[in-house]
């Protein structure tokens, strides 16, 4: 009786470290790597600030826009694109040359403001493209009345 006793103690005991060791294995096996991973690429979202819908000719507009990420990594890069598809303007970051169309500018704040003027007596649109470093893209399309 006391071996039988004896040969239980040894078992129970065998059926708690076996438990204990896969686990101690799974939490080795986890850490497989020497790098941690970072995400670096967060997409993100426009905000824009209401704007007139009619512009005269000479006019300007101010555009107040925010950019906000879904996730924070401190090297990313956003860049506006615009492209004016009807009527004629200028659009431009505060005091800098007014904007090519189809060319890259880099964008330095995530909330900034852009200043659009009609240099047209018609109804005006362009859209105006942001994308950051890793290919996320987002647009705004833009329409004004002729206020004249």
């Amino acid at each position: 009786m006391k071996n039988i006793n004896k040969y239980i103690k040894k078992g129970l005991g065998l059926l708690l470290i076996i438990p204990g060791m896969i686990l101690f294995e799974l939490i080795l096996s986890s850490c497989a790597t020497d790098e941690i991973e970072i995400q670096q690429n967060f997409p993100f979202e426009l905000q824009m600030m209401p704007i007139p819908k009619d512009i005269a000719n000479g006019e300007t507009i101010e555009i107040r826009l925010k950019i906000i990420p879904k996730g924070s990594f401190s090297e990313t890069q956003y860049y506006l694109r615009y492209f004016q598809f009807d009527g004629n303007g200028t659009l431009q970051y505060y005091q800098d040359p007014p904007y090519l169309p189809n060319d890259e500018y880099q964008v330095g704040e995530k909330e900034f403001k852009l200043y659009y003027t009609s240099n047209s007596m018609v109804s005006q649109s362009f859209d105006v493209w942001i994308f950051d470093s890793f290919g996320n893209e987002k647009y705004i399309n833009f329409q004004f009345n002729n206020k004249d």
